[in-house]
């Protein structure tokens, strides 16, 4: 398993493995998934150490229940970004305090960490107008936007990933603009 692939039906034979209890197919599949979902819990929660505490209990959760997953309902990714999205908003809900404090985090933080390019991206003043503004959103509609916008994903690949109506996703990516606007208007 050396084989360092995250092409849908490698990690869909992963899974399975994980599933019956296969030490070396989790960590494989840690390798090949973790830092995108890492990258998914960051722009959810706001703050390293939650994100990382998330991914820890979803990993732990995708190890416990990957015998009921299943590729005919879903892709695997899916099935694992739906487990870390909802361990990130359960963090959210559970303590309003954390949700509050990821809100209030200083983007400077981010930029003094060795990020590389994405230093000199979050230390621009637009970028941290933007992430300011995204943070007064509601946290499935800052994640929509992002996934929309950052990531290049198309309104029905997002209904289909947050198992969502479309029209719903419309309405979250249509009213968060307006948010966004009207916030970066006014900073």
């Amino acid at each position: 398993m050396a084989q360092e692939n995250s092409s849908p039906a490698y990690l869909a034979e992963l899974l399975s493995k994980v599933g019956l209890g296969d030490r070396a197919a989790f960590s494989s599949l840690y390798q090949a998934t973790s830092a995108k979902l890492f990258g998914l819990a960051l722009r959810i929660l706001l703050r390293r150490d939650l994100a990382e505490e998330a991914l820890q209990d979803a990993f732990v959760k995708i190890w416990h229940n990957a015998e009921s997953f299943n590729p005919e309902k879903a892709a695997a990714m899916t099935w694992m970004t739906t487990i870390v999205r909802n361990r990130c908003l359960d963090v959210l809900r559970a303590s309003p305090h954390e949700a509050q404090l990821a809100e209030e985090q200083s983007f400077d933080d981010w930029a003094s960490e060795d990020l590389g390019p994405l230093a000199e991206i979050t230390a621009s003043t637009e970028a941290k107008a933007l992430m300011n503004c995204m943070s007064h959103l509601a946290p499935l509609q800052r994640q929509t936007i992002a996934m929309s916008y950052f990531h290049g994903l198309a309104h029905e690949q997002l209904a289909q990933q947050l198992v969502q109506p479309l029209g719903t996703i419309k309405t979250w990516i249509r009213r968060g603009l307006q948010v966004l606007k009207n916030c970066l208007t006014t900073a």
